[in-house]
């Protein structure tokens, strides 16, 4: 039997949900290795809708588990339906979602709160001495419930290259240790069984996206 590895999702989307890439590249490498995959995701109204073409909010309303269905081919459950004991793993792919439909880091930072469902999911898991994989923007989810964790979310001095590495800096003030690497790369906390990935934290051709989560899956199915 492979390993049984929960994916939890925030939507469908890169501005307002999970991104679709990122997400995709999860069940690709998992699959590729082997492990049966198992989508969750809270069944709670989205932060607001983005018209992906304008970049701009609209007056939509819709359910995070209702989009995010759409990316496991309508294969999901509600997430306070997920049963740790029953799993050898977590990766929560990256996307704006995590920052507004998991969490309110989109528009508090550091102050934020985590939802309290995905609060308790990455707890269990932890508590039971799971692996964890982040990619992208999810690694704050980490850095606010577990202090002084090592992440990456890739680099930590803002370029054309890393425009979002002020995240870093931030997840440093609750007390993480940020560990600089490539879009290629991943960082593994062995304390804590977390791996992470800056996947879209960086303008980086797809290929390397992908391979930086390959890295990640590869690692979280090794460690469960």
């Amino acid at each position: 039997m492979g390993k049984r590895v929960a994916v939890v999702l925030a939507g469908c989307g890169v501005y307002d949900g999970s991104e679709i890439h990122e997400s995709s590249a999860v069940l690709v490498h998992l699959s590729r290795e082997g492990a049966q995959a198992e989508v969750y995701a809270p069944d709670v109204d989205q932060m607001h809708v983005v018209d992906h073409v304008k970049g701009q909010p609209t007056q939509e309303k819709r359910n995070v588990l209702v989009e995010s269905a759409r990316i496991a081919r309508g294969n999901i459950k509600d997430l306070a339906k997920l049963d740790v004991k029953g799993l050898d793993a977590l990766i929560i792919p990256g996307g704006f979602g995590v920052a507004k439909n998991l969490s309110t880091w989109a528009t508090q930072g550091k102050n934020c709160t985590i939802s309290k469902e995905v609060e308790d999911v990455l707890r269990a898991f932890h508590a039971a001495k799971k692996p964890i994989g982040l990619c992208c923007i999810s690694p704050v989810l980490a850095a606010k419930i577990f202090p002084g964790c090592e992440l990456t979310v890739g680099h930590d001095t803002e370029c054309e290259t890393w425009p979002y590495a002020k995240t870093a800096e931030t997840m440093k003030e609750l007390g993480c240790k940020h560990v600089n690497k490539h879009v290629t790369e991943i960082h593994v906390d062995v304390k804590n069984k977390l791996v992470t990935t800056s996947a879209f934290m960086c303008n980086a051709p797809m290929h390397e996206i992908y391979d930086g989560i390959g890295k990640m899956v590869r690692e979280v199915v090794r460690l469960a």
